[in-house]
């Protein structure tokens, strides 16, 4: 049975990393003593050594420890063997393309879907759509696929952000990104704003935090879903 969180952001305005998900990663890794992270979305400025252990000091807190997936001689054994996975934030399109270069994207889905406590943030939100096609990263290398975990049967779009009313910006919305993305594809998209998140439990999907999501069908005016809106049967 599914478990995953999906997470629009991993650190909110005026918070430290993860801070505002702490209690539901508490509970949600609850029979983890140690889980695996995986780094592959960070182009640079941060290592995946740096990158893990900033990921294990807050982890820490809760009594769990951290190891990263580029510590294992083999990326397929660590997911196998692995109590509960979470996938950072950074780029897309690189995330993308190391888990196909590894070959562990198919078996990263299998594995979650059977099972093992997941968590993504930001691009590691993104691929737990049905492809990464609606993420707002730029595209600095070229991945062999768009398809990604095929967790949920909808994309996302995390850090959504509404237009201003007072901004003097003249290129497109996010909400114009979307509609110009649903002038080729059907799949709908769900825009994530900072501070909420998924709960994945089985096939229920549950959206959590204190804001409304933006719903986006093609050919359909988008829709506002409040907290503990019911996205199950959203396809």
């Amino acid at each position: 049975m599914k478990n995953v969180i999906i997470a629009s952001t991993s650190t909110l305005h005026g918070s430290s990393y993860l801070e505002y998900l702490l209690p539901t990663l508490q509970s949600h890794f609850a029979n983890c003593k140690t889980i695996l992270f995986i780094p592959y979305a960070r182009p640079g400025g941060i290592s995946h050594e740096e990158y893990t252990q900033k990921v294990a000091a807050v982890f820490q807190t809760i009594t769990i420890s951290v190891k990263g997936i580029h510590e294992f001689e083999n990326p397929e054994t660590a997911i196998k063997n692995a109590e509960g996975i979470f996938t950072g934030g950074g780029n897309t399109f690189l995330l993308v393309t190391q888990l196909y270069k590894n070959n562990i994207m198919q078996l990263l889905s299998e594995t979650v879907k059977n099972g093992t406590p997941y968590l993504g943030t930001s691009a590691g939100s993104n691929i737990c759509g049905l492809s990464m096609q609606t993420t707002n990263d730029m595209p600095i290398v070229y991945p062999p696929s768009f398809q990604t975990l095929g967790l949920i049967s909808f994309n996302l779009n995390p850090h959504y952000l509404d237009p201003e009313d007072n901004s003097t910006h003249m290129g497109e919305t996010r909400e114009e990104r979307i509609q110009e993305y649903h002038a080729f594809n059907t799949i709908p998209v769900l825009g994530l704003r900072e501070g909420s998140w998924l709960k994945v439990k089985g096939e229920k999907i549950t959206l959590k935090g204190n804001l409304s999501a933006r719903l986006f069908r093609q050919n359909q005016l988008p829709a506002e879903l409040g907290p503990e809106s019911d996205l199950s049967g959203l396809k």
